[in-house]
């Protein structure tokens, strides 16, 4: 068993006080350049390794983390997010952590600029973004640069903008596997249908843009015969009534089409369309395991979702937060999440959290 290194022992083989070589422990004031290096060499040569959770504890100190998210509904993929941060922030209780949300509009850049400004108001310890357009997220991240407060980027991977940390999947890949398995089911088929949320032509996230570009890319390779018809459904609230008429209009122009894709979270809202007009020869799939869309999963409206484990995404940001702020402690720059895949045949099994 290793023994345990005293202050007293570093003191004594550095011929400083036990008090200086506390003041270099903890990185206090009032040490003599020529103290330090004796201090340090002592402590290379011993292989000091300190005990990071007993030194943050004795400071004593609390620490706020900002999370920047788009406003949401309750029981979606952004709720599972936010219940993980929480879930981090409580099992650091110890150390005084609190997680606070602020949330932005979807395509809405005044509501990002305004909520990112009332977060450099509060002098926050840290943050995690889930970005917005890459300008409108530069000129925030920039002033958290200048301001040395560091920030984890969550859901985009945008590594221009130098963040400590990303969690998310790879979409690209993440894309081109939807593909590969939307294409066992649709093998035979001449067409397939690309569902989009969209506000003035733009999909909500880079992450969506990039799934699609992974699908294109495998669909180009390997099907360039199947026709990819593009319904977009408008992402305002107030669109929700249009939905059905689009979608009636469209499978009632397209008789040929049995399968569908979408790269949000919002599968099932064609998923409850397909079973309210009992079109029991259509199936679509998507992303994000949201109660929702496990209810049409069931049901056999959808043919399979991606999971991402959004939960451990909301946690480990956090986490990740704590660790280099808290603890001081190296932590790993890009985190990508599993793909899986969700079938009615094991979506009860599904793990929202291995932690």
């Amino acid at each position: 068993m290793k023994k345990k290194i005293r202050i007293k022992d570093i003191a004594e083989r550095a011929g400083v006080s036990v008090g200086t070589v506390d003041r270099v422990l903890h990185q206090r004031p009032n040490v003599s350049p020529s103290a330090l290096e004796k201090v340090n060499r002592a402590l290379e040569e011993m292989n000091y390794q300190p005990n990071m959770y007993a030194s943050a504890l004795a400071y004593n100190r609390s620490y706020t983390f900002y999370c920047i998210m788009p406003k949401h509904a309750s029981e979606a993929y952004w709720e599972e997010i936010e219940e993980g941060a929480m879930h981090a922030c409580e099992a650091r209780r110890d150390f005084h952590i609190d997680v606070k949300m602020l949330y932005y509009k979807r395509l809405h850049r005044e509501t990002f600029e305004e909520v990112c400004q009332e977060c450099l108001s509060f002098d926050p310890d840290g943050v995690v973004i889930v970005p917005d357009q890459f300008e409108l997220t530069q000129r925030f991240t920039d002033q958290l640069h200048e301001r040395d407060i560091p920030f984890v980027l969550l859901d985009s991977y945008m590594p221009d903008l130098q963040p400590l940390s990303f969690y998310g999947q790879d979409s690209l890949s993440s894309g081109y596997f939807a593909a590969k398995m939307l294409m066992l089911l649709a093998k035979g088929e001449t067409e397939v249908m690309l569902m989009k949320q969209t506000l003035n032509g733009r999909v909500a996230s880079k992450q969506q843009e990039n799934r699609e570009v992974g699908f294109r890319h495998y669909m180009k390779d390997h099907y360039p015969q199947v026709s990819i018809n593009e319904v977009e459904l408008p992402l305002a609230d107030e669109g929700r009534k249009r939905y059905a008429p689009i979608l009636e209009q469209y499978f009632k122009s397209h008789p040929k089409t049995h399968h569908c894709i979408t790269f949000c979270s919002k599968a099932h809202i064609v998923g409850d369309f397909l079973l309210r007009t009992n079109r029991r020869d259509v199936q679509i799939a998507g992303y994000d395991m949201v109660q929702k869309n496990a209810k049409c999963l069931k049901s056999g409206s959808i043919s399979f979702l991606i999971a991402q484990h959004a939960f451990m995404q909301g946690y480990y940001c956090v986490e990740v937060l704590f660790r280099a702020i808290v603890l001081k402690t190296e932590v790993t720059p890009v985190n990508y999440m599993p793909i899986e895949v969700l079938y009615k045949e094991n979506v009860d099994f599904y793990q929202r959290t291995m932690i």
